[in-house]
């Protein structure tokens, strides 16, 4: 039975921590949370911990390189706990994609989302699974960095707390699963 990796995307730093660029930091700590996996800061750049759930061996990572620069930890980790790629799955805000939106895919391009194109380069390949979580696109040409750097509003919460619950499912769902199954049960 192979180990299977979460890493969730976002920015370091309490500034951050709600805005919608840190959905997938959101995601990876309510997946530890609810696996029980404590996270903590140690090798590879990264918050990680290890831990298992429905008796499979999962591992839960934040690399704390920045969102851009992520790929340097990513690659690391991937390198040191000798992971296939396939049982790594990356998971990204979406402004492509409308609030409360969830779309797996076993791997493809980076989609204009930085944090997944420094992946792909320090991997040397796009063919690694993503959950691809939609924050919405409502900002003015020019706008991307301020919106995606911004908190979601208040009348948003409802749907992103029920997008967080389907997409933590969907991290558990792929862990025990597969991507497959996965894809099958949470692509919306």
């Amino acid at each position: 039975m192979s180990k299977r990796l979460i890493v969730g995307l976002g920015n370091p730093g309490p500034e951050y921590a709600a805005t919608r660029h840190n959905v997938g930091f959101m995601v990876a700590d309510r997946v530890a949370e609810r696996a029980r996996i404590d996270v903590r800061k140690g090798r590879d750049e990264a918050l990680s911990g290890w831990g298992r759930w429905r008796g499979h061996e999962l591992g839960v990572a934040k690399p704390q390189t920045w969102m851009n620069r992520s790929g340097l930890s990513v690659e690391a980790m991937v390198r040191r706990w000798r992971l296939d790629l396939a049982d790594l799955l990356v998971v990204v805000d979406d402004i492509h994609l409308p609030l409360g939106t969830l779309r797996i895919r076993p791997g493809g391009g980076a989609g204009g989302h930085n944090g997944l194109e420094d992946i792909s380069d320090w991997l040397d390949t796009g063919d690694f699974p993503r959950l691809r979580i939609g924050i919405g696109g409502e900002f003015d040409r020019g706008g991307q960095s301020d919106y995606v750097l911004s908190a979601f509003e208040p009348s948003e919460t409802e749907t992103l707390r029920g997008v967080m619950d389907r997409a933590v499912d969907a991290c558990l769902t792929y862990a025990v699963d597969g991507l497959q199954v996965a894809m099958n049960r949470f692509n919306t």
